[in-house]
């Protein structure tokens, strides 16, 4: 099918598919095979081995590509897994200026794992891109950043920060995994490389863990190609498929999530016991007019304190709810709260997250596509 010509909600159910061409199958096959028989050598039709290619990961790749607006889509076995891998893009000397409000596992390998190789991360605040510039030099190859942040929901303007990029000629990575291609497109507003944890809402039913890397360059592709197959960090078949699955229905839970997400985000902000609520859709949320400009809704995703700002208080919160499950991750059908400060975000030492503004007492909700009277229930008697 010509993906381009045909709106997201239909791509996302048919772009990159088609029937199987032995059976017909309206579902791709999870091909679970390790090898593929040669007619002689090199005479493979595509397919040597699995871990350089598997049709079920091909299926899944090309249809990433399509519903991010980009030309090659490459699987990983997890979203740390693709996140190491645009990293060893890099080489020892090179710098990376980093947003200050990420994922506590992107930091962690940064700072753990790649800083001992001879790559320098730079991590500060980007809600004015222009703070970016400041820290470029010679040696700066790569900008990378979230959007929405977290957990503290900031927001960076993905066009302005590749306006900088391309004019210092430096690689801009946008993790877009709190988004998710329904709100939005980052290779559409310049960015070059576009991440997810496909574990979250790409999947979307906590049932996979599994990464993503989608670009528009042939021969940025071709780098990561050759990183993903020497380097084998790659997901099995059936994970794949759990992926498409997930995509098909990804339009229809984005508007539940978005939907319940601003039903809840009120109801805290009106609540006489909370303090300060975090969601990218309040017209007072630091540059919601940049969400506005490049995002298509705000989402599921809510971080909040406590009027009482104290560790034991969000702890009672965190053991009392029901339907808000205490698990780590996120994007999944149900439900779940967090704590990042213990949790996602425990790898940051505790005096660079207050820094930041993670202060110990913030909890975060994945809000997911329950009834909306009984999420505010749940919440109401959590939290008393």
């Amino acid at each position: 099918m010509a993906d381009n010509n045909y709106k997201l909600d239909t791509k996302l159910i048919h772009a990159g598919i088609e029937p199987d061409p032995t059976t017909g199958a309206i579902m791709t096959p999870i091909y679970q095979t390790s090898t593929y028989v040669q007619a002689a050598p090199g005479d493979h039709k595509g397919y040597e081995y699995a871990r350089t290619q598997n049709p079920t990961r091909t299926v899944l790749q090309n249809s990433l590509a399509a519903i991010e607006n980009g030309k090659f889509g490459l699987c990983f076995g997890s979203g740390m897994a693709a996140t190491d891998a645009v990293i060893k893009l890099l080489a020892p000397g090179d710098e990376v200026i980093v947003s200050n409000d990420l994922y506590g596992g992107t930091y962690r390998i940064m700072t753990k794992i790649f800083a001992n190789y001879g790559v320098k991360f730079h991590f500060i605040a980007m809600q004015d891109a222009q703070n970016i510039t400041q820290y470029i030099n010679s040696n700066t190859k790569m900008i990378w950043i979230e959007t929405p942040t977290n957990p503290l929901l900031n927001v960076i303007d993905i066009a302005a920060c590749a306006e900088i990029s391309k004019k210092h000629n430096l690689m801009l990575v946008c993790d877009n995994t709190f988004a998710s291609p329904y709100l939005q497109t980052p290779l559409d507003l310049g960015a070059d490389i576009v991440l997810h944890s496909a574990t979250k809402y790409l999947g979307g039913h906590s049932d996979v863990v599994h990464g993503a890397l989608i670009v528009k360059d042939a021969a940025l592709d071709e780098r990561l190609r050759f990183i993903q197959n020497s380097c084998g960090a790659v997901p099995g078949p059936h994970d794949c498929w759990l992926v498409l699955r997930g995509i098909k229905t990804l339009h229809v839970r984005m508007q539940r999530h978005c939907e319940n997400g601003e039903k809840i985000a009120h109801y805290l902000r009106n609540h006489p016991k909370v303090g300060k609520v975090l969601w990218v859709g309040f017209e007072d949320h630091p540059n919601h007019d940049v969400a506005k400009k490049q995002m298509r809704g705000y989402g599921g995703m809510i971080s909040f304190t406590l009027k009482d700002d104290n560790m034991d208080a969000a702890l009672s919160v965190l053991s009392k709810t029901k339907l808000f499950a205490l698990a780590e991750s996120l994007g999944g059908v149900e439900s779940l709260i967090g704590h990042p400060a213990s949790m996602t975000h425990g790898s940051i030492p505790r005096e660079e997250r207050i820094k930041n503004g993670l202060v110990d007492s913030l909890i975060r909700l994945s809000v997911g596509i329950e009834d909306i009277d009984d999420l505010i229930t749940d919440l109401k008697e959590a939290i008393g």
